[in-house]
Formats: C-alpha cells, structure tokens, sequence
C-alpha cells in the first residue's frame, strides 16, 4: 500500500511564502518522478511543477522565479517553496508520484490527497 501526504498549506498573505511538503510511504521500491499540481475553482487540474529522481526540475513557465520544486530521496519526499505568492495562486495543490512499489515491475501513478492554499489580497 503506498500513500502520499501532503502538509503545509494554509492561509497567507499576498507576497507572502508556503512551503509545501509531500512524503511517500508504503512498500515502496523506487520514486520516479515526482511533481505537484494544482486546481483552482472552476478550472481544471493544471502542472506546476515536476522533478526527476535526479534533480532535473521543470516548471509551468508563468511560475519560473518564485516557485521552487526539492526532493529528498532518501525520505521519499518532495517539496515545493512558493514565494511572492499572489491571490492567482490560490487553489488546493496536489502531489503526484510515478512509484513502483514491491512486488511490481512497473510504475504505477500516485495522489495526495490535496493542501489549500488560499492567497488573500
């Protein structure tokens, strides 16, 4: 059984930071990529970041520069630092995990179960 849980989401300020935290547990082999999503109201699930095992980052371009995606593989977690956040940025953000857990040969695509984050102006 594999799980992802994300924690530090939140009510804050307009230019103000959020780190966001989400740790896989389970019978985990091997983490693959890991990344975080987003959904505003009313829009669809969108990219926000993602990273490979190696450390190689990709970002949705429009957050370039004030958002930041980490990992530590040796706890199976992944971070994401949001800085200078805007009320644009409020929306329930999501972890996502291509993990290939014991007993399999494949990978097979996790979810957390979502963090608030609400920008005020």
């Amino acid at each position: 059984q594999v799980q992802l849980v994300e924690s530090g989401g939140g009510l804050v300020q307009a230019g103000g930071s959020l780190r966001l935290s989400c740790a896989a547990s389970g019978s985990i082999v091997r983490i693959n990529v890991m990344a975080w999503y987003r959904q505003a109201p009313g829009n669809q699930r969108e990219l926000v970041a993602d990273i490979t095992s190696r450390g190689r980052t990709n970002y949705e371009d429009s957050l370039k520069g004030r958002f930041t995606i980490s990992r530590d593989n040796g706890k199976n977690t992944v971070y994401l630092q949001m800085n200078s956040l805007k009320p644009e940025d409020t929306a329930v953000y999501y972890c996502n995990a291509d993990i290939q857990g014991v007993g399999s040969r494949l990978f097979s695509e996790y979810w957390g179960q979502g963090t608030q984050v609400t920008v005020s102006s």
